[in-house]
């Protein structure tokens, strides 16, 4: 990862030598959604933004790029800008209707192939990049749009841009760089509406091209090229044929504040960068392609910075925002509005994401808009939305729902999946599988066969079936809605000597364990993130899974399981607490014990205590939703057990007959790869768990009945899921004061 942080002074004299600041006799004022913009005025001049009455709003200082930015501004006429003897025009501020007021902009010619620009309706020019299919195909050709503040736009080809596996089977693939990233124009702010509306914008404007099949373009992508297409559906753009959404979030907040704690690894070193590449293109700032382009003399991306200076401070919001303030927060959670989005949706995710976190499943129920949305779960990494099982039927969705016809790939394509895995995963040998959907005779019954499907398919045992770490499941099975019909509340109780029993604790059995909060190593990852020699996306990642120190931990197992037991959904530990210390960050490790001696990874869920009063006016049982508000807050009590429901995050396992179920109880860090938590607090911290009639403390789960028909996989072989030696810990029980 590329990281921010570049000096002020730098940044100033990257500025000074692209000749991008200097002094302007006269600036122009514009209007933009909620906002209005000035393009040429002096640099460190004091400008303010007045009413058509006259009344000055705001008064803001111009960058050094003579750029400026007034943001919630209302809807209106007659606004102008002032300073030191120079007004300008009049001009209106937009609303954020998803209409435009003139769809006449939509009439702009996009080139079939090659890097240009896009007019938004405020005017704001996006850098974006075209790709007809790569293979020799005649037009029009089905599209498909990618849309995120990566430098999707770069001339040569998009990071992490799916260009290179759509083109290769008859897509065009259209990469666009969202407003104040690279060389598009505009400011940065992290999913403000104004790059949905963009988002919008885009999709009217390719669809009018005579070079897409149909008029309808579709989107794809994934991660921050996934989490895009949800803000954009959400418009509504009425020419949108599809959205693919793959490796996403459900809300900014469980992967930023899970459980609300900071995840001061991935989440807060993405903030970084976003940051970083919102800075004006500079040798040593901004994105690198970017500064390359103005070198070669675009013209258009030198004047697109100019309001690169006015990004909103990243990293200051994150640290405003460490509760939820739904003014704030729910306009960037898509589990609040993924309702409004009506088109054909396909969506995969996995619940050992190390990216976006295992909490994506929570959408499935809130795709209320749409009949026609399915969904594919399982373990592994961030890439392994795009394992061979999972990408039959995204490429079968995209060829029935944008290109209108039967999915039907050449054998050529086909053969070439080794490569594109070998690329992605860095293992060999990857084949798809067969695939249904294409052995249908026409295009009728394929799309026939494709909708009788169910919406949720579970793989389990990712990696297990095939070659130990392949990206193929052991087995799968579908449903009609998530969380899956019958799915059964299932209570372990905590009991004295570390066990988990099925019983509550009897009377006379009342003890506690105390242990100290002691801070573990940041990662339980030891390689890279991606596919290299040592990639965590390969077979057989470095694992360093580390046990906990001595004294540090309570740990409880259930004895061996006399059947399979599935666990579908979230769950949580409901534990009365105890602690010296007013507030102490905690963290639930799920396992599985197996019967040869190994220990697997399952699943984790984080808590500061302090947040004991989680929000839960949509929750039940088997869904907490981890929304901390700040008139949630409440300090654990004085030498008094309070009772803590510590949410987990996402699993869809099956713990085998004669394996055991272990959870464990910790200061954050050491489980997740990439995640960590290095400002957790409570540090240091005596911390006590009750099991006692009357403080019965319970890991719930959420089992349902599967038909398993595969043995224990391997271990290690599971993908996203550490394998390690099992060693018990000596809980020291004490009976309660």
């Amino acid at each position: 990862m590329r990281r921010a942080g570049t000096a002020v002074a730098t940044l100033v004299a990257a500025c000074a030598s692209l000749a991008l600041a200097g002094p302007a006799t006269a600036y122009t004022a514009h209007g933009s959604m909620k906002q209005a913009y000035v393009l040429g005025a002096t640099p460190g001049k004091k400008l303010s933004l007045v009413d058509k009455r006259g009344d000055a709003l705001q008064r803001k200082t111009v960058s050094e790029l003579g750029g400026l930015v007034f943001r919630k501004v209302e809807p209106g006429g007659g606004y102008r800008v002032k300073g030191a003897g120079e007004t300008s025009e009049r001009f209106r501020v937009l609303t954020t209707r998803s209409r435009p007021p003139d769809a006449s902009i939509y009439d702009q010619p996009i080139a079939d192939s090659g890097y240009q620009y896009l007019t938004t309706r405020d005017g704001t020019k996006l850098a974006v990049n075209v790709y007809p299919p790569t293979v020799p195909t005649p037009g029009p050709w089905p599209t498909l749009i990618e849309y995120s503040g990566y430098a999707y736009a770069r001339p040569g080809g998009g990071a992490s841009s799916i260009q290179q596996i759509f083109g290769a089977l008859g897509f065009a693939v259209v990469d666009v760089n969202m407003r104040g990233t690279g060389c598009s124009g505009g400011s940065f702010d992290f999913f403000e509406p104004a790059q949905s509306l963009d988002g919008y914008d885009v999709v009217e404007t390719i669809a009018r091209q005579p070079w897409v099949l149909n008029h309808r373009p579709g989107m794809g992508g994934i991660s921050y090229g996934g989490i895009s297409q949800l803000f954009t559906g959400q418009t509504r753009p009425p020419s949108l044929a599809a959205i693919a959404p793959l490796s996403v979030l459900d809300q900014t907040q469980t992967t930023l504040y899970p459980g609300g704690i900071l995840n001061t690894g991935f989440a807060l070193a993405w903030a970084e960068e976003r940051v970083e590449d919102a800075r004006p293109a500079g040798p040593d700032s901004g994105q690198p392609w970017a500064y390359e382009q103005i070198q070669n003399g675009d013209q258009i991306c030198k004047d697109n910075q100019a309001l690169h200076p006015e990004a909103v401070d990243l990293l200051a919001k994150v640290r405003r925002n460490s509760t939820y303030k739904p003014k704030v927060a729910d306009p960037l959670s898509p589990l609040t509005f993924v309702h409004k989005i009506e088109v054909p949706t396909f969506m995969a995710c996995q619940w050992t994401d190390e990216q976006t976190g295992g909490h994506c499943p929570a959408l499935a129920a809130a795709f209320t808009g749409t009949k026609r949305k399915w969904f594919t779960f399982t373990n592994g990494t961030h890439v392994d939305s795009l394992d061979p099982e999972t990408f039959n039927r995204l490429y079968d969705f995209l060829e029935l729902y944008v290109a209108q016809r039967k999915p039907n790939p050449d054998p050529i394509q086909i053969a070439g999946a080794p490569v594109i895995y070998q690329a992605a995963m860095g293992i060999p040998g990857v084949l798809l599988p067969p695939d249904p959907i294409r052995a249908q005779p026409d295009y009728a019954s394929a799309l026939a066969a494709f909708e009788a499907q169910p919406p949720i398919r579970i793989l389990f045992d990712n990696g297990a079936g095939g070659q130990p770490g392949y990206p193929y499941p052991g087995f799968e099975q579908s449903f009609s809605r998530f969380p899956v019909p019958h799915t059964k509340a299932t209570s372990f109780y905590l009991d004295r000597g570390g066990k988990l029993k099925r019983k509550r604790p009897k009377a006379g059995a009342a003890d506690s364990f105390k242990w100290n909060a002691a801070a573990r190593p940041p990662t339980d990852f030891t390689g890279d993130t991606g596919a290299g020699p040592d990639g965590l996306w390969t077979a057989t990642p470095p694992y360093d899974w580390t046990q906990n120190p001595a004294g540090t931990a309570a740990s409880y197992v259930t004895a061996p399981l006399g059947k399979n037991t599935t666990v579908l959904g979230a769950g949580a530990l409901q534990a009365w607490t105890r602690s010296s210390k007013r507030d102490v960050d905690l963290q639930v490790t799920v396992s599985e014990v197996r019967p040869d001696g190994k220990e697997t990874f399952v699943q984790g869920g984080w808590l500061k205590a302090s947040a004991r009063k989680l929000d839960r006016k949509k929750s039940t049982k088997l869904e907490p939703v981890p929304s901390l508000r700040k008139s949630d807050r409440a300090p654990m009590p004085k030498g008094r057990f309070a009772k803590l429901t510590i949410p987990l995050y996402y699993e869809g396992h099956v713990y085998r007959t004669g394996s055991r179920i272990r959870v464990t109880v910790s200061a954050p860090n050491g489980d997740q790869p990439i995640w960590s938590f290095d400002e957790a607090v409570g540090k240091g911290a005596k911390i006590e768990v009750a099991h006692s009639p009357e403080m019965p403390s319970r890991l719930l789960l959420p089992t349902v009945d599967a038909n398993v028909p595969t043995g224990l996989p391997p271990c290690p072989g599971l993908r996203g899921e550490p394998c390690r030696d099992y060693v018990p810990y000596a809980n020291r029980t004490k009976p309660l004061e």
